[in-house]
C-alpha cells in the first residue's frame, strides 16, 4: 500500500472513530412518551398487566421480599447463604474489589466449591478492571469458574461500552439478592483516612419465591456471554415454593440496538400513573429531558416529588456537578431534591404512591437507561412500600434539602464542571 492510500484510509478511520465519539456524547435520547392519559389506576390488575408487558415479564404473587439495610446487614445475609449451599452459587457483580469484603467472600465459595458446589462467577471487567484473575486462583483451583464480562479485547471493541451493571446471587435457584451493591471494603468499612469518610449508605433485597427463577433466567443470559454456555441444567431452575405475600417481578435490561430499554419503559409508565407521591434514592441522578418532564407533569396534577441524592459524599465530583445542573426547572415547578449527608448514598429506590417499589441496579441515569445491563425488582405490596418509605423518611432526616435560591448563586467554578460534565452526560 503507497503512503497516500495508507493516507486516506487513516483519514477515513480517523473520521469513523470522531463520528462514533459525536454519537456516543450527543446523541438525542429516545422519547418515551406515553401513548394515553391518564393512565390506569396503579392497583389494578390491568395496570399491572400493563407493566408486566413492558417489562417483557411475569408476575409472581407471592414472593417473600427481605430489605437488607447497609453493608453490615447484608453482606453477612449473603455470606450465610452461601455457605448453605448444596448445588450452585451464581454470582454477577459490576465491582468486586479486592479487600477484606472479597476475600471473605472467596473463601467461603472456594469452601463450597471443594464440597461439590458449583460456583459460577460473571465480574465485569471494566467495573472490576483493578481485580485480576489471578485474585480467584484459590476458587478455580477448587473448581469455581470465573468468566470477565466485555474484557478489553479488539473483538468486543462494538460492545465495549455495554457493561453488566447487574448485582445478583442465587444460591441454589431458591434463594436470591438484587440491589445496588456490589463487592468492595466501602461498602461496610469506614475509612479513617484523612478525610474519615463513612462507609456508603445502600441496600439489598434478600429474595425467595418465584421470582427466583427469573434472577436465575437474568443470570445464565450473562453467563452465556461470557463463558459460551448456556446453563440448561434443571437443577438451576429448581421449582420455587410460593412463599410471602409481595406480588413481584423481574426485569432483566439489556439496551436493544434501537436504544429502548425495559427498565426505562417501566420508570416512565410509573412516573406518568402516580397520583399521589414519588419518592426516588439514587447515587446518580441524571434524568433525561423526557423524564424531568415527566416528574414535572407529576407535580403539576398534585403528586409529591421528592428525591434524594448524594451530598459532599458522592464518589464522583463531577457526575454530581453534572446532577445539579439539572435541578433547576425541577426545583421552580415543586419537586423537592435533598442531598444526604452522613456518607455516600448509593441506595437506589423509585417508590410510587406507597404501593409500588422498584429496586435493584439501576440508577437514574444514562448508562442504566441506555447503555448498561441492569437488573431490577418490581414489586406491587403496600408492606414492602412502606418498610423502604421508613428508610427513605430516615434518609430524608439525614438530608440537606437544595434551595433554589442557593442553587442559582452557584460559584462559577462548580457552574464551569456542570458544562464539561453535559459534554460526557450520556456517559455517566
Amino acid at each position: 500500500m503507497d503512503s497516500t492510500a495508507y493516507l486516506v484510509l487513516s483519514w477515513i478511520g480517523l473520521g469513523f472513530l470522531s463520528l462514533m465519539l459525536f454519537l456516543a456524547l450527543f446523541e438525542p435520547s429516545l422519547p418515551y412518551r406515553i401513548s394515553k392519559r391518564p393512565p390506569l389506576p396503579l392497583d389494578s390488575s390491568q395496570f399491572r398487566r400493563l407493566v408486566a408487558a413492558l417489562g417483557s415479564g411475569v408476575f409472581h404473587p407471592r414472593n417473600k421480599v427481605e430489605v437488607l439495610a447497609n453493608g453490615e446487614v447484608y453482606y453477612e445475609a449473603e455470606l450465610d447463604a452461601i455457605r448453605q449451599a448444596r448445588h450452585s452459587v451464581n454470582l454477577e457483580a459490576y465491582i468486586f474489589q479486592e479487600g477484606r469484603v472479597t476475600r471473605r467472600f472467596l473463601e467461603v465459595l472456594t469452601e463450597r466449591a471443594k464440597a461439590g458446589v458449583e460456583v459460577n462467577m460473571v465480574i465485569d471487567a471494566v467495573g472490576s478492571f483493578a481485580t485480576w484473575k489471578s485474585y480467584f486462583k484459590d476458587l478455580c483451583a477448587a473448581g469455581g469458574r470465573v468468566h470477565f464480562y466485555h474484557p478489553i479485547r479488539w473483538y468486543n471493541l462494538p460492545r465495549i461500552n455495554n457493561r453488566t451493571h447487574r448485582e445478583l446471587i442465587v444460591v441454589d435457584g431458591k434463594v436470591g439478592f438484587i440491589g445496588g451493591a456490589g463487592f468492595g471494603d466501602h461498602w461496610v468499612h469506614d475509612d479513617a483516612g484523612r478525610r474519615k469518610k463513612r462507609r456508603w449508605r445502600d441496600t439489598m433485597f434478600r429474595v425467595e419465591g418465584p421470582a427466583v427463577r427469573d434472577l436465575q433466567a437474568a443470570f445464565a443470559e450473562n453467563w452465556l456471554e461470557t463463558s459460551g454456555e448456556v446453563l440448561a441444567d434443571m437443577e438451576y431452575f429448581r421449582w420455587c415454593e410460593e412463599t410471602g405475600e409481595t406480588a413481584a417481578m423481574v426485569v432483566a435490561s439489556s439496551p436493544s440496538s434501537g436504544r429502548s430499554a425495559r427498565n426505562r419503559m417501566i420508570f416512565q409508565t410509573l412516573l406518568a400513573a402516580a397520583q399521589k407521591s414519588i419518592h426516588i434514592t439514587t447515587p446518580y441522578f441524571l434524568p433525561d429531558r423526557y423524564a424531568r418532564a415527566e416528574l414535572i407533569r407529576a407535580v403539576k396534577r398534585g403528586v409529591q416529588v421528592t428525591v434524594i441524592v448524594p451530598g459532599a459524599h458522592a464518589d464522583h465530583l463531577l457526575t454530581r456537578r453534572s446532577s445539579r445542573r439539572l435541578f433547576g426547572k425541577l426545583l421552580r415547578a415543586g419537586a423537592r431534591i435533598y442531598e444526604y449527608q452522613p456518607a455516600m448514598m448509593h441506595a437506589k429506590a423509585l417508590l410510587v404512591d406507597g404501593l409500588w417499589s422498584v429496586v435493584g441496579s439501576t440508577n437514574f441515569d444514562h448508562r442504566s437507561f441506555g447503555i448498561n445491563d441492569e437488573i431490577n425488582l418490581v414489586a406491587q405490596d403496600v408492606e414492602l412500600a412502606a418498610r423502604l418509605e421508613k428508610d427513605f423518611a430516615a434518609d430524608l432526616a439525614a438530608s440537606k434539602a437544595v434551595n433554589y435560591w442557593d442553587w442559582s448563586r452557584r460559584s462559577l467554578l462548580e457552574r464551569g464542571h456542570e458544562w464539561l460534565g453535559w459534554l460526557l452526560e450520556r456517559q455517566q
